[in-house]
């Protein structure tokens, strides 16, 4: 996937985690239903562990062997690609068994041995922009990836921290990516409320098509969503996820737009 135009909006979506074979398979219909109605290219993302925690008690995962094989099912089961996060370079070579694309995680984009480990798996790597770091800044951890010998690189905007336990996104910084990487917006996460006094992650997911609409105007070449069939029972990240069924309505207009913008 280069950055340019003419090229549908691609879609990563799914469940924040994996919580379990029903829900990660629910979710997974429902995006390939809409993606394959409109005509999207598309990628079932799901985390087999969630590391980056406010809590020691919060929901990290139902353990990594058993998430990464109900990925497999669906994949197997669906035809879907993957797209899943890795947080240590000996996690890479595992994960590529199932995923097709690795996503490092944001805190986690400025580490050197993380970043090859993934490059040299030869699958797609997509990078979080960290929320400490500037667009352009970005250019070196995809760097990393095409020197270690894999072209195949994407980097996601995912919000940049605002004062105390908030989250901004400068439309100017997807321009600025897209010169040397296909770039993505991140819907959901950042739209997060992370570090409140409770320990748990808050969220605007009533923003979503807000944030959405402008950065497809802004010409992003894809969008991330977490969604979920009840977004109040999520074992992670809830308050921020898209609830499932009003998935295709974001992405029809999305769409639209990415279409119209294309022609003008």
């Amino acid at each position: 996937m280069e950055a340019s135009a003419h090229k549908p909006l691609h879609v990563l979506a799914g469940p924040c985690a994996v919580e379990s074979l029903e829900t990660t398979m629910e979710v997974a219909r429902e995006v390939q239903r809409v993606c394959l109605q409109l005509g999207l290219p598309f990628h079932l993302k799901g985390s087999y562990r969630k590391a980056n925690r406010s809590r020691l008690d919060s929901f990290a995962g139902i353990g990594d062997a058993k998430a990464l094989d109900i990925l497999g099912q669906v994949k197997a089961s669906l035809g879907v690609g993957i797209v899943t996060d890795i947080h240590l370079p000996e996690e890479a070579a595992t994960a590529s068994e199932v995923a097709d694309i690795l996503q490092i995680p944001a805190f986690l984009c400025r580490q050197t041995d993380l970043l090859v480990a993934a490059a040299l798996t030869g699958k797609v790597v997509n990078i979080k922009k960290g929320q400490f770091m500037s667009p352009g800044a970005m250019a070196h951890a995809v760097a990393k990836v095409k020197e270690s010998g894999n072209d195949k690189v994407w980097v996601t905007e995912r919000g940049t921290m605002h004062g105390y336990g908030d989250l901004v996104v400068d439309m100017r910084g997807l321009a600025e990516m897209r010169a040397f990487a296909p770039t993505f917006m991140d819907l959901t996460h950042s739209l997060q409320q992370p570090n409140q006094a409770s320990g748990v992650t808050g969220g605007r997911p009533e923003l979503i098509s807000t944030v959405a609409r402008a950065a497809v105007a802004a010409g992003v070449d894809g969008v991330f969503i977490e969604t979920h069939p009840d977004p109040s029972k999520a074992l992670s990240d809830g308050a921020n996820m898209l609830p499932l069924d009003q998935l295709e309505g974001l992405l029809t207009t999305l769409s639209s737009l990415h279409d119209w913008r294309q022609n003008h």
